[in-house]
């Protein structure tokens, strides 16, 4: 649903506006405090243009200038989100690295570690009706690196050979279920996220049980 027509809104006091020149610094302080608000309400629907203005203290016309409604900085948010987790995927893969069956782990794991930190954009990303409006396809990308580090562990000949988009499916639907529920359900006693994520490797991708350090 778009925003309503803008109006002017005077700023929070105390809070300067940007320099003339600067609209791209502009334009990201306005997704970073949308990202904030999206992270406190776990529900994009409550988020409001006018809103994310009174978090950064500028009037309400300062952020139509750049997202005309609301879809189109839902958008720019859930693009950035998406863009810090494949990078701390990236970076907990290469950290295991040259390891493969090390760095699928690494990779599953990233999920949950960065849903426990930020549960309620881990909700809006996957969750937003904007994934059914919108172009987003962007979010293939963890797909393939995840399929390609499946197809590694194949080629190393540490796990069966398969259609590795298939066994990656798999994967990161098991991962995400067990994430979700724990989003979902804080107060349940689930197992160690770790132990579930070794289940999910040794039962649907066919790599060696981890030894217990």
């Amino acid at each position: 649903m778009n925003a309503s027509s803008p109006t002017t809104e005077p700023a929070r006091p105390g809070r300067g506006r940007n320099p003339r020149g600067q609209g791209e610094r502009l334009r990201e302080e306005i997704v970073t405090a949308a990202l904030v608000l999206l992270e406190e309400l776990g529900d994009d629907r409550t988020l409001s243009l006018r809103a994310v203005a009174r978090e950064i203290g500028v009037a309400a016309t300062s952020v139509y200038l750049h997202f005309p409604d609301r879809d189109a900085l839902l958008l720019a948010a859930l693009r950035r989100c998406h863009a810090d987790l494949t990078l701390a995927a990236r970076v907990a893969e290469e950290a295991a690295a040259p390891d493969p069956v090390a760095s699928l782990r690494a990779r599953a794991l990233v999920l949950g570690t960065w849903a426990h930190d930020h549960p309620g954009l881990y909700k809006v990303l996957h969750e937003s009706t904007l994934n059914q409006r919108a172009d987003t396809s962007f979010r293939n990308d963890i797909a393939l690196a995840t399929t390609a580090a499946v197809q590694r562990c194949m080629d190393a000949g540490l796990a069966p050979a398969a259609d590795a988009a298939t066994v990656s499916l798999d994967l990161r639907a098991a991962v995400h279920g067990a994430v979700s529920l724990r989003v979902n359900q804080p107060a349940h006693p689930w197992p160690p996220l770790e132990d579930q994520v070794d289940r999910f490797l040794a039962g649907l991708v066919g790599v060696p049980r981890r030894q217990a350090e």
